[in-house]
This record gives structure tokens, sequence and C-alpha cells, in this order.
């Protein structure tokens, strides 16, 4: 799933970084993502220019024993952010 270079938040969608991760909220429905460390580093990433395969890069490197499922895991998470309208496409 490619993401190109650049992806953005969508522009009704707020970013606050806790102690804990990361808070998105969608300002026209309410609605609200609490992410873990995890999430952070691919959204971050994403965010400050990477690509989806950077994000997977990273997140082997740092969880080798859960190589097998970044791919799968870091792409859904992604189509939930597209899908549900708080990344822009």
């Amino acid at each position: 799933m490619p993401v190109t270079p650049g992806a953005s938040l969508s522009p009704h969608v707020t970013m606050t970084e806790t102690e804990h991760g990361t808070v998105l909220l969608d300002e026209r429905t309410g609605r609200y993502w609490a992410l873990n460390a995890t999430g952070t580093t691919v959204i971050r990433l994403l965010l400050d220019g990477g690509t989806v395969d950077d994000a997977v890069r990273e997140l082997r490197s740092r969880h080798p024993d859960a190589a097998e499922r970044v791919t799968a895991d870091v792409a859904a998470f992604v189509r939930t952010l597209r899908d549900a309208e708080v990344m822009a496409p």
C-alpha cells in the first residue's frame, strides 16, 4: 500500500502526543483514536515524509520476533486511517 512522501492528516483531524502515545481527534465527528507507541511510530514516519515501507522496516528492526506480521499490520492500520478519512489519501 503506497503512501506517498508527504502524507498528511485530514484538515479536520488534530494530533496530540501524550506520554503513552498519540491521540488523533476527528473534529467533525468527535471520534478519536488512541495510538500506542507503535502506532505513533508509523504515523510520525508517514507525516515526516516516510513511506509505509519505511515504517515496516523500522518496526521490523525494533520487533524482529513479529517481523512476519508487521507488513500486514501496518497496511491494515493505514487503511483504517484512510477509510475513516483521518489520513488524507
